[in-house]
């Protein structure tokens, strides 16, 4: 007989504050993704913590008050780890350390913590890699307590920080060979793009856990790793597909989030090389999240920093076939109608029917849903860009719809 495998799960508290640039419901959203995140990297959230500021305190991040009152639950239900909504500061943390026992994280590291967890290739690895030694560099004097020469007093005085400064020395050169290793896979994969010759690029782009490699391996026939947790991807994956008889290559790339950290976004430019060279971007969103118009903010807002946002974008709503929209009574007469009440009719008429037909595509990745529809859009795309680029190919690539009728004759 099997046993059952036991999967223990770190307790852990969250933290995060509102204040004039973030309300208590954008706050609750943050908050419920940080509780994803940790859940992903192994982490049960058990209690949450918030405070209304006008801006973090420099010292603690949150207040004297606050920080007594998460000391104190923190003791009583020995809780491992505390992960805080926004970066700290390396002063931050290790004054929150000094009077907090217990592991004391931010966004910022969860993410990379969940990225080096989920990179498989050496490439991935080396990105990772370098993305947390930049990460790591400021704050490498917090670490050393062990180092009670930093206290001061009688018979402490000397040296200094000499171990702290050897430490630095190695994080400085060990970024130095990283970057170096970066370059020279990067010449590597510029010589692969080279190589691929002329063929039209399409680049899935979203935000992480929209079902990206869900679509990629419905339509790529490919086996790529889905889950549903938050990065399931990090590596990226090109293959060729053919849709009717018009060959194009499809790459799956990182999924994007909110407050992404600045290290991966330097650390993974070439990852996203993929995303700049591309021909034809196919934005997915995850229509059944409550926050997707948020998530596509954040996408464009990365599209915008990497230089990709004027490419051609063919906006993908999927998961249809899990989107629940809110209800209103007929005799309640109090409930004003939001957004979170609309049906999918009702969003195809909003600002997703100026995007035009073929811009706004309905589908469900998993279950097939309008599949062909999507087909025939992503092939009219595809093939306006190769005859653009091989005029003389026209007739090699007819309209959808022939292509049909050709294969129905034959």
């Amino acid at each position: 007989m099997l046993e059952k495998e036991t999967i223990n799960f770190e307790k852990t508290a969250i933290v995060g504050i509102i204040t004039q640039n973030q309300s208590e419901e954008k706050l609750n959203e943050y908050l419920d993704e940080l509780e994803f995140l940790t859940f992903t990297a192994g982490g049960e959230v058990v209690k949450r913590f918030s405070q209304k500021m006008d801006r973090p305190n420099p010292k603690t991040f949150v207040g004297t008050g606050k920080l007594e009152e998460i000391c104190l639950f923190v003791k009583e239900n020995n809780v491992s780890t505390l992960i805080f909504d926004d970066e700290l500061s390396p002063s931050q943390q290790k004054n929150i350390s000094r009077i907090i026992d217990c592991k004391i994280l931010d966004r910022t590291n969860l993410i990379l913590d969940i990225f080096a967890q989920r990179a498989e290739t050496s490439y991935a690895r080396t990105q990772v890699e370098l993305a947390q030694c930049q990460y790591l560099l400021p704050r490498l004097s917090g670490m050393w307590t062990h180092l009670e020469r930093q206290k001061g007093g009688i018979g402490m005085r000397g040296p200094g920080e000499t171990e702290i400064e050897t430490d630095r020395r190695i994080v400085r050169d060990r970024i130095s060979l990283l970057k170096e290793k970066i370059k020279t896979i990067d010449r590597q994969m510029g010589v692969q793009r080279s190589n691929r010759g002329a063929m039209v690029r399409v680049a899935l782009v979203g935000y992480t856990n929209v079902g990206k490699s869900t679509l990629m391996n419905a339509i790529g026939k490919s086996d790529v790793f889905v889950e549903n947790k938050l990065f399931a991807t990090l590596d990226t994956t090109v293959r060729k597909v053919v849709i009717k008889n018009l060959p194009f290559l499809l790459s799956d790339t990182v999924g994007f989030i909110r407050k992404l950290p600045t290290q991966l976004v330097d650390s993974f430019k070439s990852t996203l090389d993929e995303v700049r060279e591309a021909d034809l971007l196919l934005h997915i969103v995850d229509i059944s999240h409550p926050e997707f118009e948020d998530h596509i903010e954040s996408v464009n807002q990365i599209l915008q920093d990497i230089k990709a946002h004027d490419k051609p974008v063919i906006m993908v709503f999927n998961k249809i076939d899990a989107y629940k929209h809110l209800t209103i009574d007929e005799d309640d007469l109090m409930t004003e109608k939001t957004p979170r009440h609309f049906t999918l009719e009702e969003w195809q008429q909003t600002w997703m029917h100026r995007l035009g037909e073929s811009k706004a595509l309905f589908i469900s990745a998993s279950q097939k849903q309008n599949f062909e529809e999507f087909r025939e859009c992503v092939y009219e795309a595809v093939r306006q860009i190769h005859i653009t680029r091989f005029p003389y190919n026209k007739f090699l690539y007819p309209d959808y719809k022939d292509a049909v009728e050709k294969e129905e004759n034959e």
